[in-house]
């Protein structure tokens, strides 16, 4: 049954989750990113979708073995070109730091995942037709508005600390041009995981009949598309990590062996910071995923305009990358300005959230 105020609450969780996945890796050490990166891929994108897909949705394994061959090659086919998006979201938040680098990039994302699934579906004069639609796309349309706002923000930052002495490693590696190129691209592209879950929707209708045949709730019908989603995705990240690491040489990384250029040689990690990476990486991958737990949950209480719950779930995911960018004093030495514009923006995203939510709302009632 659609519960779109009850679906609003999962996507601001889904955002909690997504915004602060990055976090855990501030504490990892001496490890090249290519190391890290494919370590908290395999807890995201293999071992995380499928052990809470096996715990919540019963035969998991028949429901894709039954599900159309069709939707399993097209949300598989998606999640590779996602791949590439999610590869370059990484480099995005290196490049233009938390704040700037979420807005920038997930403001592309927002607007391909949004609009692009049901203009395919030819489904967007219809919306636009009836009111709680009409509400809906108004909230959009806000939406993009704080992103932009938000990126406003970013830039002010940007200039105001651009003659300051790097005080961490993070930012030692800050570049908004390089950033910006690379975060439009990763945009673009992260939007695909939006068609990807379109495409599997008819493995989530199966697991939905699944789901009430054993008396459970159908709120976890779409936790088997997010497997095949997921996979896919992994192997263009498996792909390019792996020639990253040959070409880098760094795999012994992965035993602790890392170059020591005071020395001209190579040492070995303290057990405990080898032990520490790890668990650093693999918990950044288990937050990263759950952010698409709970968009799962959510979705299924949007009604029968889920396709905002895309906008939702950005909009979540920048207004905590905020907080959190504010939180770590990446806005500590930003001008009055600059802060302003950004508690401007971040405003106008939950108040987008609002409509959106409450456009859901008329529609359900």
């Amino acid at each position: 049954m659609p519960g779109p105020l009850l679906g609003v609450l999962y996507h601001w969780l889904g955002g909690l989750a997504s915004a602060s996945n990055f976090i855990p890796f501030r504490a990892i050490r001496r490890w090249s990113f290519e190391i890290y990166w494919i370590i908290q891929g395999v807890a995201a994108w293999l071992i995380a979708p499928s052990v809470i897909a096996w715990i919540f949705v019963p035969h998991v394994s028949e429901i894709l073995s039954r599900a159309p061959r069709e939707a399993v090659v097209h949300a598989l086919l998606y999640g590779v070109a996602w791949g590439f998006g999610g590869l370059t979201f990484g480099l995005a938040v290196r490049y233009l730091g938390i704040a700037l680098g979420y807005a920038v990039a997930l403001g592309f994302c927002t607007a391909f995942g949004t609009l692009i699934p049901p203009m395919l579906a030819g489904q967007l004069g219809v919306i636009a037709s009836q009111t709680g639609g009409q509400i809906i796309l108004m909230g959009v349309g806000v939406c993009l508005l704080a992103i932009g706002v938000n990126g406003l923000a970013g830039y002010y930052k940007d200039r105001d600390t651009a003659g300051e002495t790097p005080t961490s490693e993070q930012q030692k590696d800050l570049s908004f041009g390089k950033g910006i190129v690379v975060a439009v691209f990763a945009g673009i592209m992260s939007s695909f995981f939006a068609f990807g879950l379109a495409a599997g929707k008819p493995i989530g209708d199966i697991a939905a009949v699944e789901l009430r045949a054993q008396g459970r709730l159908d709120l976890w019908q779409n936790l088997p598309v997010l497997i095949v989603v997921l996979w896919g995705g992994f192997a263009t990240n498996l792909a390019w990590s792996t020639w990253l690491i040959l070409r880098k040489r760094s795999a012994g990384q992965l035993s602790g062996a890392v170059s020591d250029p005071q020395v001209g040689g190579v040492n070995k990690l303290t057990g405990g910071q080898l032990v520490k990476n790890y668990l650093c990486a693999a918990s950044a991958g288990i937050i990263w995923y759950f952010q698409f737990f709970f968009y799962s949950m959510g979705q299924t209480k949007m009604g029968k305009y889920d396709f905002s719950s895309w906008t939702l779930h950005m909009a979540s995911i920048i207004i905590f990358a905020a907080i959190w960018g504010v939180s770590l004093k990446e806005w500590k030495s930003a001008s009055p300005r600059a802060k302003a514009v950004l508690a401007c923006g971040v405003g106008l995203l939950i108040f987008s959230t609002v409509i959106v939510g409450y456009g859901n709302y008329r529609s359900a009632h």
